[in-house]
C-alpha cells in the first residue's frame, strides 16, 4: 500500500514523539513509525531540565509531566559513599537546589527541572500527540529509505503481520536512536569515537527509604576499594523515591563480560547497599556502551536527524533526552512553515546551523564530565587491583587528623566541587546561542558575564537567544513572558508605545499569510510588568520590538521604532522565512 504524507518520522522516543505532537499541533500531515510495540519499557534517560520543561509547557503538558515526575526538591543530594549503609564520603547539592543557586534557576525559567524516567515520560508525550490526532504506528520498522529532489521514499514493515508499505513523503526525520537506520542508509557523516566504555543497567526494586529520606537525591555513587573503573563500584539512579532504582555498573570488556544471572545481580546490589537484609527484586538488565559521536550535518537533502541519531554521548549532565526534545522543538515549526508554503526551503538549513553546534557542545561536555570523575577516585586513594585491606586503610587515612590527610581532604573537596560542571551546569542547560540564516544578527556582541558561562546562564534579547523569562500579570493571572509567545506562531513583542508596530503586524500577517501575534509586555501593558523585571532586562526601548519565532527564539530586534515599521518588519520576516 502507498502512504503519502508531508513528513515521515522514524522513531518514537523523546525526539520522535515530540516531533509528532508538535507537527500535529501545527496542522502538518505526518506519519510516525517505530519498530517497537510500545513506548520505552525501561527507565533509560531521566533528568529533565528547565528548557525541556518549557517545551512541554508550550505543548500544554508541563503539569502532566510534573505530576508523574520526582520533584526538584527530592533531587537535592548527590552522595558518594562506600555503600548506602556504609560510610559517606562526600555530598554535593545538585540540579539548582544549592542555596546559592536556587535564585539563578528560579529567575531563569517558569519551569522547574525534575526527574522523570523515560518509560514514564514518553506516554505523556504520546498522549499529547494522540490528542492532536497524530498518526503513530508502533511495531512498524523502517526497511529502506531513499530520496530524490522531489521527496523521500521509504519501505516500512509491520513486524506483527509482515506486511510492507511504501511511504512517500516530502520530508523525513530520523529520530531512530543511536543505531539509526536513517543515518546509516543515507550516509550521514559522523565524527567521534564509539565503544569508549561498557555499562550494565540493572533495573530493580529495593526499599532504601531509611538510607535516603534524610539525604534525598537522584544519584548515589558507591566507591569501594579495588574498583576505580570509570565511576566506581556502581551508581544508583533513583526511579521512584526510594523503592525503585537503576544500578549502573561500568565494566571492562577486556576483563570479560559480567555475570548477569539473577543471583549475581542481587549480590552486586547487596554489595553496594551494605545491608543484606534489604529485599532486592530484579526487573530487567541491559548492556550498553559509551559513545562520543555527533553528526557533522543534521540534514541531507530532505532528510533530517534528531535526538540520539544525531548525537551520542554518556549520560553525564543528563543532557541526552533534553537535547533530543529541543532538537524537535527547533525543527518542527520550520518543517510546518515550509510544507505549508509559508517559508522557502532554505529555512530548513538553519536546523543544522543552530542545533549541530549544540549537539557538539553537549557531547563534549558529557564526555568531559565523565573524565572529571577521576579526581574523586584519586583523592580516595582507590586503585584498580589493590587489596581490600589497602583500600580500606587508604579510606581510613583520608579522615585521619594529620596534615597529610588534610591535604587529601582538600583534594577531595576540589574534586567534588568540580562536579558542579556536571550537576549544576545551568549555562550548558539553558545557554544556547543560535547563529543561522533564521536569525537576523543586529551587529551587537553577545553580552559577557563575569561568571563562568558553563555554570551560569545569562539572559539576553540578542537575536539568536531564547526570550528571557519574567513573571508578568495578565488580568488576574500571573504568567511568564514565555507564555506570551510560541504555540506555533511568530510573535512581535512590543513596549508601551506600540501603535505603529501593531498596525505593521496586522498588515504583514495578512500580506504574508502567517500567524503573527502581538504581545505588549510592559508596565500597564496587555502583559503587565508589575514587578518591572521584564523592563529591566528587555534591552529595547518603549517603542522598540522583538520578533520571536515559534520556538521562542528571538529572530530580530529593533531597539526603537523604525522610520517605516511595516517595511522593516517585512524585510525581517521575509528574510527569516526565505520568502
Amino acid at each position: 500500500m502507498l502512504i503519502e504524507t508531508d513528513v515521515l518520522i522514524v522513531g518514537a522516543g523523546p525526539a520522535g514523539l515530540t516531533m509528532s505532537a508538535l507537527l500535529a499541533s501545527y496542522g502538518v500531515d505526518a506519519v510516525t513509525v517505530t519498530r517497537y510495540a510500545s513506548t520505552a519499557n525501561s527507565p533509560r534517560a531521566h533528568i529533565t531540565n528547565q528548557r525541556t520543561m518549557e517545551v512541554f509547557r508550550d505543548l500544554g503538558i508541563e503539569e502532566r509531566v510534573r505530576d508523574v515526575a520526582t520533584p526538584n526538591h527530592l533531587m537535592t543530594n548527590n552522595v558518594w559513599a562506600t555503600s548506602f549503609a556504609g560510610q559517606e564520603i562526600a555530598r554535593l547539592h545538585t540540579w539548582g537546589t544549592p542555596v546559592e543557586r536556587k535564585a539563578d534557576y528560579e529567575a531563569a525559567s517558569p519551569s522547574s527541572m525534575c526527574n522523570v524516567p523515560q518509560h514514564i515520560l514518553e506516554p505523556q508525550i504520546l498522549a499529547a500527540a494522540i490528542e492532536r490526532e497524530a498518526d503513530i504506528r508502533f511495531s512498524t520498522e523502517l526497511v529502506s529509505i531513499s530520496q530524490n529532489d522531489d521527496g523521500v521514499t521509504a519501505t516500512v514493515r509491520n513486524r506483527e503481520t509482515g506486511e510492507t508499505d511504501t511511504v512517500r513523503a516530502k520530508y523525513a526525520v530520523g529520530a531512530d536512536g543511536a543505531r539509526s537506520t536513517v543515518a546509516d542508509q543515507l550516509g550521514f557523516p559522523m565524527k567521534g569515537e564509539t565503544g569508549l566504555g561498557a555499562a550494565l543497567n540493572i533495573w530493580l526494586e529495593a526499599d532504601l527509604t531509611k538510607y535516603c529520606e534524610y539525604r534525598p537525591g537522584t544519584l548515589y555513587w558507591m566507591a569501594q576499594p579495588g574498583n576505580d573503573y570509570w565511576v566506581g563500584s556502581g551508581t544508583w539512579i533513583n526511579v521512584k523515591p526510594f523503592t525503585e532504582w537503576v544500578l549502573l555498573c561500568m565494566y571492562d570488556p577486556a576483563a570479560g563480560e559480567p555475570d548477569i544471572s539473577e543471583e549475581a545481580l542481587i549480590a552486586r546490589a547487596h554489595q553496594t547497599i551494605g545491608d543484606a537484609g534489604v529485599e532486592v527484586k530484579i526487573k530487567a538488565v541491559s548492556k550498553w556502551q559509551i559513545n562520543h559521536m555527533v553528526a557533522e550535518t543534521y540534514q541531507q537533502g530532505r532528510v533530517f536527524l534528531a535526538g540520539d541519531a544525531a548525537h551520542r554521548h554518556p549520560p553525564a549532565n543528563g543532557l541526552g533526552s533534553n537535547t533530543s526534545v529541543q532538537d524537535s522543538f527547533n525543527l518542527a515549526w520550520k518543517l510546518a512553515a515550509v510544507v505549508s508554503g509559508r517559508a522557502g526551503a532554505a529555512l530548513l538549513e538553519s536546523y543544522t546551523q543552530e542545533r549541530q553546534p549544540v549537539g557538539e557542545q553537549v557531547v563534549d561536555r558529557a564526555m568531559k564530565s565523565v573524565q572529571d570523575m577521576a579526581p574523586i577516585s584519586q583523592a580516595l586513594g582507590f586503585t584498580q587491583g589493590q587489596s581490600s585491606e589497602d583500600g580500606w586503610s587508604s579510606l581510613k587515612d583520608l579522615f585521619a587528623p594529620t596534615a597529610e590527610s588534610a591535604g587529601r581532604r582538600d583534594r577531595l573537596a576540589e574534586a567534588v566541587q568540580l562536579q558542579n560542571y556536571q550537576f549544576n551546569a545551568h549555562g550548558v542547560e539553558l545557554g544556547q546561542q543560535y547563529r543561522s540564516n533564521a536569525v537576523i544578527d543586529d551587529g551587537t556582541a553577545w553580552p559577557e558575564s563575569d561568571r563562568d558561562p558553563q555554570l551560569y546562564y545569562r539572559t539576553t534579547t540578542k537575536p539568536g537567544a531564547p526570550i528571557p523569562h519574567a513573571w508578568v500579570q495578565q488580568g488576574t493571572r500571573q504568567v511568564s513572558t514565555l507564555d506570551a509567545v510560541g504555540k506555533g506562531r511568530f510573535t512581535l513583542v512590543t513596549g508601551i508605545d506600540n501603535d505603529a508596530w501593531r498596525q505593521a503586524a496586522a498588515e504583514l500577517s495578512a500580506e504574508l499569510g502567517i500567524d503573527l501575534d502581538i504581545a505588549q509586555i510592559c508596565v500597564r501593558g496587555d502583559y503587565d510588568d508589575v514587578l518591572n523585571t521584564w523592563t529591566a532586562n528587555r534591552e529595547i526601548g518603549d517603542d522598540g520590538c522583538l520578533l520571536v519565532r515559534p520556538d521562542r527564539v528571538i529572530a530580530w530586534r529593533q531597539p526603537s521604532r523604525a522610520d517605516k515599521p511595516a517595511e522593516a518588519l517585512r524585510t525581517a520576516l521575509t528574510g527569516i522565512l526565505h520568502r
